[in-house]
């Protein structure tokens, strides 16, 4: 039942980040992160790997109202197929991490995020399990990190409490400036293009010993990527990269043979066969 507040005479706000919620283990939280959602506009509900049964009658009690919301998530075998069509995502994390990301908060991430949708990207933000958050592996993927100003002594957030401060970053980022002044030639590859490409790196790396001793290859392939994440990989970049690594791994192309060139022309006003014809 939806709760004091609702005005379904007003139009509804829509749009914003995808919110991708990787191995909820309880349907009330889904359910209440779907009412933080619906509290601040955002409307696309991404879940990865969901317990069995987790939308069930509780799940549509917790959400108050924005059931629809939860009959309209998508779900996904795993994060990698979730962000493969976004352009840009922060994972969000309470814990340094180590990778090198940029770090951000509430306050920056709103208006960085509503820059880039404005110049026709597409965004997300990734929340972690309830009781152990986003692993390396997860937070890899992401482009860079989003986290909150809490009591560092007690840092830990409800699913939906952490939903309901990216949902007002998000609004509160409205009447913030635009962080980008001019356009780019080319536009930011998607995460399945940029993904295919670290495959085709890694498996030509792996091929030619690069991933020694076979145990650190996790770590130094979660090293690789994020030094291009860093970058903000445009779809240029990308063919130009695999196009260089292709070619750095079969060599040279054959040079390309000249044009075979017709029969001279006989000058107009000669006749073939003649010393003027032939030149001479």
């Amino acid at each position: 039942m939806p709760g004091a507040g609702t005005d379904h005479t007003r139009a509804a706000l829509s749009g914003g980040p995808a919110i991708i919620l990787v191995e909820p283990q309880l349907g009330e939280n889904v359910g209440m992160a779907a009412r933080a959602m619906a509290n601040f506009g955002l409307t696309e509900m991404r879940l990865v790997r969901p317990r069995e049964r987790w939308l069930n009658q509780k799940t549509r009690a917790a959400a108050a109202g924005a059931e629809a919301l939860l009959d309209g998530a998508q779900i996904f075998d795993t994060l990698r197929d979730a962000v493969a069509d976004l352009h840009f995502t922060y994972a969000t994390t309470a814990r340094e991490r180590g990778q090198g990301k940029d770090v951000v908060g509430p306050a920056q991430a709103g208006p960085i995020l509503r820059g880039r949708v404005a110049d026709g990207q597409k965004v997300g933000v990734i929340f972690g399990r309830e009781r152990t958050g986003l692993e390396n592996d997860d937070i890899a993927l992401a482009d860079a990190i989003l986290t909150y100003p809490v009591n560092p002594a007690y840092a830990s957030l409800n699913l939906s409490q952490a939903v309901l401060l990216a949902g007002y970053a998000w609004m509160a980022g409205a009447e913030a400036p635009l962080p980008f002044e001019r356009k780019e030639k080319w536009g930011p590859a998607s995460r399945d293009m940029v993904l295919s490409f670290f495959d085709y790196l890694e498996d030509q790396l792996e091929a030619r010993g690069f991933f020694r001793p076979p145990h650190k290859r996790p770590v130094m392939s979660r090293n690789l990527r994020n030094i291009f994440h860093r970058v903000g990989l445009s779809e240029q970049d990308v063919r130009t990269l695999r196009g260089m690594v292709v070619r750095l791994v079969e060599g040279p192309r054959e040079p390309q043979t000249k044009k075979r060139r017709g029969p001279k022309q006989t000058p107009k006003g000669t006749k073939p066969g003649t010393p003027e014809a032939r030149g001479e």
